[in-house]
């Protein structure tokens, strides 16, 4: 080995040096976008991270659906295994989509957004008419020759973050414009703002409370990362409090639901309040670690239907203290490594579709953790990766696919 005597430094020769991993690079973005100049998107692996993540949640899931199912399930059905066999079916469907997802590009998704969103508003308003009742909620459409059946505002969850995602990604130059608060305002917050009512109108008309707040919520935090100017936000935020506050004004159901988390004093512990208490109760009784994983007394028929909503009071009674605060941990990681992926996104829809799937992901876990302590009013929630479900479940997998496909593009160089 040489060294340059002037200057101290070494001669390698060629074939002493190391090589530099080759990534595959895909240009995209046209010079004449909206988005400005043409953006190199290069392409990597998987954010291996958050694939580790996903398996150890819906595995940990997996684990306490059969645990806090099959009391019911034997009871019901005869087969204490019922829940366990129909959940591995809808994750093996999940896990190959999420497969097939994460190996299709951003840009298609992009491309195809508009006609996704338009067929998931065509299902919403066909559910008004064809869907059938759950739970005192009419938010189901069956699927034609089986027994299964549906949920559109599961899909229009990540349909509302995707089309406000492409929205901002194509008027970016009229949200951010400085010189006119007009065009600003209106393109910022004014026509999303339309997009956003407009399918929660259609959501609540299912009687869905849950899924309307949620789907705002998205909405709104896509608006906010964006770029709308943020003056409007305490406008919304008041739009927001007359909406609910009318809607409690006006629905029997809601008012219901809110009048029980208020005065439970006025209602019979074995009807309106019965999975109320004995959720908390489950809650309390695991103590620092828990009764015991399968040792939960409470699913034996008293917490109702524990494989889904209340699912988390389950865990706190089996595992505990410890066990209720690794699965807060858990999606805690999860949405911090999932805006680490939106940060590293090179524009502005795989960015804002990322934050719109993460922030779904958190702000479901944190409701489904504050019906279940009691903390808001009880409504229809599920823990995301816990909770037994068909296709949410499916679409949560599809999500994650979507999630690290976008983790692909980590980088980018403009040209």
């Amino acid at each position: 080995m040489n060294r340059n005597q002037s200057t101290g430094l070494e001669f390698i020769p060629e074939d002493k040096k190391k090589k530099a991993p080759v990534r595959e690079k895909t240009a995209k973005t046209p010079p004449s976008s909206p988005q400005g100049p043409e953006i190199t998107r290069v392409r990597g692996g998987i954010d291996r991270t958050m694939l580790v993540l996903i398996i150890i949640m819906v595995s940990f899931g997996s684990v306490m659906v059969f645990s806090a199912s099959y009391p019911y399930a034997l009871d019901k059905y005869g087969d204490s295994m019922y829940f366990v066999w129909r959940q591995l079916a809808f994750l093996a469907v999940g896990f190959a989509a999420m497969f097939v997802a994460s190996w299709i590009e951003p840009s298609v998704y992009e491309k195809y957004t508009p006609l996704f969103f338009g067929i998931v508003c065509l299902l919403l308003v066909a559910v008004l008419f064809a869907g059938f009742d759950a739970g005192g909620a009419q938010r189901w459409i069956g699927i034609p020759g089986t027994s299964f059946g549906v949920q559109p505002s599961e899909f229009m969850k990540l349909a509302i973050a995707m089309i406000l995602a492409k929205y901002y990604s194509y008027y970016q130059k009229q949200v951010l414009d400085k010189r006119s608060f007009k065009t600003a305002s209106l393109y910022g917050i004014g026509l999303p703002l339309l997009i956003i009512v407009g399918v929660c109108v259609l959501v609540m008309l299912e009687k869905h409370v849950s899924g309307t707040i949620i789907i705002f919520a998205i909405g709104m935090m896509i608006v906010f990362c964006g770029g709308a100017r943020k003056i409007w936000f305490g406008v919304a935020g008041v739009m927001a409090v007359c909406a609910a506050s009318l809607l409690i004004s006006f629905s029997a159901h809601a008012r219901l639901r809110v009048d029980t988390w208020l005065h439970p004093e006025n209602y019979s512990a074995q009807n309106e309040i019965w999975q109320t208490i004995h959720g908390l109760n489950a809650v309390g009784s695991g103590g620092f670690l828990g009764v015991g994983l399968g040792q939960s007394r409470l699913k034996h028929r008293f917490v109702s239907m524990p494989q889904n909503d209340f699912i988390y009071s389950i865990i706190a009674e089996e595992l505990g203290f410890v066990g209720s605060v690794a699965v807060i941990a858990l999606f805690a990681v999860f949405v911090w490594r999932g805006f680490v992926i939106a940060n590293r996104a090179p524009d502005p829809f795989m960015k804002l579709t990322a934050i719109g799937i993460v922030g779904k992901v958190g702000m479901q876990a944190f409701l489904n953790i504050a019906v279940v302590t009691n903390t808001i009013p009880n409504t229809g929630i599920t823990l995301p990766f816990f909770s037994y479900g068909g296709s949410a479940l499916v679409i949560l997998m599809a999500e994650m696919g979507l999630l690290l496909s976008i983790s692909r593009y980590s980088y980018q160089d403009k040209l």
